[in-house]
């Protein structure tokens, strides 16, 4: 089987690494021989980042195998759900839905009603209709901000308010009330990967394992020696820090943070996480927020919505909306 990276990672903006991974399989190696199973490790090029498995099955063939069933359904995710490609549901429906109802699959209503949600409780910190800001920022590429004229078109906008949900001709459809939305399902989109990722590992039988997908982590289960999985947080100003650790089973935790997809403009950072009342990035007194959550969705919403926000609103938005998250560190 051919395989990319057993052992590597490629960093990534959302950094949630698993403590010690590199010498994580050296440390377990009596345990493994004892009960005869197995730690299968592969590292896999996905959602314009990396997957990470590591599944402990006392059949390493098998164990390949459900870790391929897995890849399938983030490749598959990745075709609804990209804004990159104008084939895909979310691409259609940027091209055209502020025209016309646009079909789209049922998956992708789920994720985008589910955004609505999220977006709904948080009073717009969280929406997903905040595409054209994050393409009128572009942090990828741009070295200075955009004309102030352009921001001020895109303030205050509101935009989850103008995304309609519904159904055309018997078909899951949805429709934009203004020509300034576009979908950006990136705050949401991969933890919904990761569960539908750990969906497919039970059905295969796999009980143990951490799965990572660009920084959205699910602990399924324990790790090798029977304890819970631990996941070290790094630090967002030295990247060979640990600054927390977290001891999780049956757990999603995920983390956003200002300190890897930026630029700087005489002394000011300006990053990726949009404020969609503000059209600009986000203000926020902390560098990176990390949360648990039952759902890798909900983590993965979760972070990007409170990134910034005081304390006690956040706490108040994860008993509505995800009753059981917590926030493990904000620094």
């Amino acid at each position: 089987m051919n395989d990319p990276d057993r052992t590597s990672r490629l960093p990534h903006r959302r950094e949630l690494l698993a403590a010690g991974l590199g010498a994580f399989i050296v440390a377990t190696i009596p345990f493994a021989r004892r009960d005869r199973r197995r730690i299968v490790r592969r590292t896999l090029p996905v959602m314009a980042s990396t997957a990470e498995f590591t599944i402990v099955h006392v059949d390493a063939m098998y164990a390949e195998r459900a870790i391929d069933a897995a890849m399938a359904e983030l490749a598959r995710v990745e075709r609804l759900m990209t804004r990159f490609q104008s084939t895909s549901d979310i691409g259609r429906a940027n091209a055209y839905a502020a025209r016309a109802p646009v079909t789209v699959s049922r998956e992708t209503q789920t994720v985008i009603e589910e955004a609505l949600r999220w977006a709904s409780a948080s009073d717009g910190a969280f929406d997903p209709g905040v595409g054209r800001v994050v393409e009128l920022w572009d942090v990828a590429n741009r070295h200075e901000p955009p004309a102030p004229v352009q921001v001020r078109r895109l303030e205050g906008q509101r935009f989850y308010r103008h995304i309609q949900s519904g159904v055309e001709k018997g078909t899951p459809a949805v429709f934009f009330t203004s020509q300034e939305v576009h979908l950006d399902l990136g705050g949401i989109a991969c933890g919904y990967a990761v569960d539908l990722v750990i969906d497919s590992l039970r059905r295969w039988g796999i009980r143990d394992a951490l799965v990572n997908v660009s920084g959205d982590i699910f602990a399924l289960g324990h790790a090798p020696d029977g304890s819970p999985w631990r996941i070290g947080i790094r630090s967002p100003v030295d990247a060979r820090a640990v600054i927390a650790e977290v001891e999780l089973t049956d757990r999603a935790i995920a983390t956003s943070g200002d300190y890897e997809q930026f630029f700087m403009y005489r002394g000011t950072r300006y990053h990726h996480l949009m404020d969609p009342g503000r059209a600009a990035p986000r203000r926020s007194p902390v560098h990176t927020v990390t949360v648990v959550a039952d759902r890798c969705s909900d983590a993965d919403a979760a972070s990007t919505a409170v990134f910034g926000m005081e304390p006690a609103a956040a706490r108040l938005l994860l008993s509505v909306r995800s009753p059981g998250a917590w926030v493990v560190s904000q620094t």
